[in-house]
């Protein structure tokens, strides 16, 4: 027997419908492209989005086509995933930060029929354009004064949402209907792309809408900077509409600075994105001396965050930093390190050891830990095993059968990672099982050494390999770039590391090296950086193997030696091996303003090739002339930053407050001067009393102010130092000058006449 329930299938279009029906009004604001910031409406996109859906049926598009989208987080590209989907057509996110080669062969692996871009990446799609045939149209996001004159055939998005017509019939198809298509990174041979259907996003935006998991509500201000392009932006572009919260799209812009000010001119509650993005702000922040008003919870996931982080936006913002962990093929989000009722209870530095994990698994994804026999181990929170999920919005099995069958016989899919599982259900990722390390037998985390030793003050970023070792098969080795200007010596890492790990996993030896390569998805390539070091030779290895005669010493490798010249792009193969010699370098000019188009802003908007700045020695870029996806990419995975104090949020509150007193203390002594000068100026006030106030009663407060400068300094350096030193300072500073001015004219005062002496007494 079967329910009698409404056949209502679960489809995304359905999502932004409810968002027009019941949160019309609720603003979407984007930084554009261009420069200015744009506001829309959800009922505004959901009427744009119809359009987009008729310009694609003009244009040829059906049911099952991939529409591909190489784009920031902007309200034009929600326009077009909605438009995409709603009509039955697959939107297939393409990530620029891949090589111009993973490009072409992800694009023809999908057979896309059209692409939607940004003004940013059309250098990559001119230069590589002859190389995706199944391409017929190219959607430039822009309006028609900025498309460029210089590409051959590229339409104006502008153009096409004017023309269409305003009404579309979306839906009416099999909820298992594809929907989404998104492609790994390829660590490990080609990318593999991961086909979403529309009911897997549907559940996974239900799962993601619950208290315990991202948990964003209707009045909430939600700023992914997590981009669409990276597993569904986690979901935030559907569980953000269906929720009705105000969205805040950051563009290209993902700098400490740009960020900083979204959070605060929007009011923005809530927000996601990967460490690097967390550790530029908190850079930032320290560095300007800039608060948080409105912020209040993080999510933060794409690799293992540092203790140091979530420290300072708990300590110094009373910012609530949650740890989540997922993957492409997970629609992305697989847990999220929310507390459970005991967790909950315990103090907050108690809690820290929980948010560091990657966290508890939600309803819909299930989780087992296994050996290399397929058995499952138990969950006591010190065995490692492989981690195997299964759920109704985990792969089955890559588009076009890539890589064969990828479940076991229960249905999971082995998500590559190695993992341990608490007593309360928390998982921790200790590694890749292709990174972890096997020392004697036993297995050694290199991701838990790495976010230690990054947490040095003088390192940039780390990373830890395996070895080969004589006699222990593999031993750690412990790569460090420095921030610029330091020096350090192995023996100073190995120093810091001792305490905070077992004694046995002490790397053997560690290679200050010039840079650390990071991925297509901001992790650190430990792939590449294997393949650096294969000739490294551990000192305990060397020493075992050669004869006992003084060696000369071997200069310390430098892993980022100068690259030798792209290949060439007409012949290269659309095979795609990732290497040095693949890495494109970019032009020296911001690409946007190669089109003159494109640079020339309208009166009173700012030129768009200031609105996108890009470092000037990116990591990685997605082809020739293309800058880095986001300065994320250009930035290291751990930017260097001072240990956190561990100062409650209760204790910066009352140093600020105090502060604040404090100021106001050290200028009263002025102002009761101003106030007895105004007095006497306006027949208000007799002399005598000008005299009592100004003179007499005044430099007593001003001795008051003194002290509680002083008393300033040293709650400032309780509460810490780095965020209120400076305000601590100022108060001081203008209570000593207070109180100098009044003893320089006490003193002149002294050796004056008096007053009275210099006249004759009247009768």
């Amino acid at each position: 027997m079967q329910g009698l329930m409404q056949d209502w299938p679960l489809t995304v279009d359905k999502i932004i419908d409810h968002a027009k029906t019941w949160h019309g009004a609720r603003e979407v604001v984007s930084r554009s492209v261009e420069g200015p910031i744009v506001r829309t409406t959800y009922a505004q996109i959901h009427a744009r989005a119809q359009r987009v859906s008729n310009a694609l049926l003009a244009l040829g598009v059906q049911p099952g086509d991939r529409v591909a989208t190489l784009a920031w987080n902007t309200a034009r590209h929600i326009e077009a995933w909605y438009g995409i989907m709603g009509i039955g057509a697959v939107c297939h996110t393409l990530n620029p930060r891949l090589f111009a080669e993973q490009l072409c062969y992800i694009v023809n692996h999908a057979e896309d029929k059209l692409i939607f871009t940004d003004l940013t990446f059309l250098p990559v799609l001119l230069e590589n354009r002859a190389k995706m045939p199944t391409v017929q149209h190219i959607v430039v996001l822009t309006d028609p004064d900025r498309l460029p004159k210089d590409f051959p055939g590229a339409l104006c998005f502008e153009t096409l949402v004017e023309q269409a017509s305003p009404d579309c019939a979306w839906g009416g198809f099999d909820e298992n209907t594809a929907a989404g298509l998104c492609y790994t990174s390829g660590t490990t041979g080609n990318p593999k792309g991961v086909l979403y259907s529309h009911r897997s996003n549907f559940l996974h935006t239900l799962v993601t809408m619950g208290s315990d998991v991202l948990g964003i509500k209707a009045a909430d201000t939600v700023l992914p900077v997590v981009p669409m392009f990276h597993a569904n932006a986690w979901g935030l572009a559907f569980s953000a509409p269906a929720v009705g919260a105000k969205l805040v799209m950051p563009g290209a812009k993902l700098d400490g600075a740009s960020v900083h000010e979204l959070l605060e001119t929007e009011g923005v509650t809530y927000s996601a994105a990967v460490p690097t993005v967390w550790q530029m702000l908190l850079t930032h922040l320290r560095a300007t001396n800039g608060k948080i008003t409105t912020l209040k919870r993080v999510v933060i996931g794409g690799s293992a965050v540092p203790e140091a982080i979530v420290r300072g936006f708990r300590d110094e913002y009373g910012v609530d930093v949650t740890h989540a962990w997922g993957m492409t093929e997970t629609s992305p989000l697989g847990t999220q390190a929310t507390p459970n009722h005991l967790i909950a209870a315990m103090d907050p530095e108690q809690q820290l050891q929980f948010k560091l994990k990657q966290g508890r698994a939600p309803l819909g994804i299930q989780l087992k830990l296994v050996d290399d026999d397929d058995k499952e181990l138990p969950h006591d929170g010190t065995t490692f095993g492989r981690l195997k999920v299964s759920g109704p919005f985990v792969v089955g099995e890559y588009f076009k059968g890539e890589g064969g069958k990828i479940l076991d016989a229960e249905g999971y899919f082995d998500t590559g990672d190695v993992a341990t599982v608490d007593e309360h259900g928390f998982m921790q990722i200790t590694d890749r099982a292709k990174d972890v390390i096997k020392s004697g037998g036993e297995w050694i985390s290199s991701i838990e050494i790495e976010n230690i030793a990054a947490g040095h003050p003088k390192a940039e970023l780390a990373a830890v390999i395996g070895v080969a070792h004589p006699k222990w098969d593999e031993r750690p080795l412990l790569l460090v770039k420095l921030n610029a200007g330091e020096s350090s010596t192995p023996k100073e890492f190995l120093d810091f590391l001792e305490g905070k790990i077992a004694k046995w996993w002490t790397p053997d030896d560690v290679v200050f090296v010039d840079d650390i390569p990071l991925g297509a998805t901001g992790k650190i390539d430990k792939k590449l950086i294997r393949d650096r070091m294969k000739d490294y030779v551990l000192p305990a290895a060397a020493a075992a193997a050669a004869p006992a005669v003084a060696l000369a010493a071997t200069p310390e490798p430098k892993i980022y030696a100068p690259q030798p010249e792209p290949p060439n792009l007409e012949a290269a193969s659309l095979e795609w091996t990732p290497n040095a010699a693949q890495r494109i370098e970019p032009k020296p000019e911001p690409v946007v303003a190669a089109f003159p188009a494109a640079s020339e802003a309208k009166a009173g908007e700012a030129p768009a090739d200031a609105d996108v700045p890009f470092p000037a020695e990116p990591a990685t870029h997605a082809g020739p002339g293309l800058p880095p996806a986001e300065s994320v990419i250009a930035q290291p995975m751990f930017a260097p930053a001072a240990p956190a104090k561990r100062v409650s949020p209760g204790r910066a509150r009352f140093a600020d407050l105090y502060l604040k007193l404090a100021a106001i203390v050290a200028i009263t002594p002025a102002a009761m001067v101003a106030v007895a000068f105004l007095g006497v100026q306006l027949n208000l006030m007799d002399r005598a009393a000008f005299v009592r106030l100004a003179l007499d009663l005044a430099p007593q407060v001003a001795l008051i102010s003194v002290a509680t400068g002083v008393v300033g300094l040293g709650v400032a350096l309780l509460a810490g130092f780095n965020r209120f030193w400076l305000r601590g300072l100022m108060v001081l500073a203008i209570s000593a000058a207070t109180l100098g001015a009044y003893v320089v004219a006490r003193n002149a005062g002294a050796q004056a006449p008096p007053a009275a002496a210099a006249q004759p007494a009247s009768r």
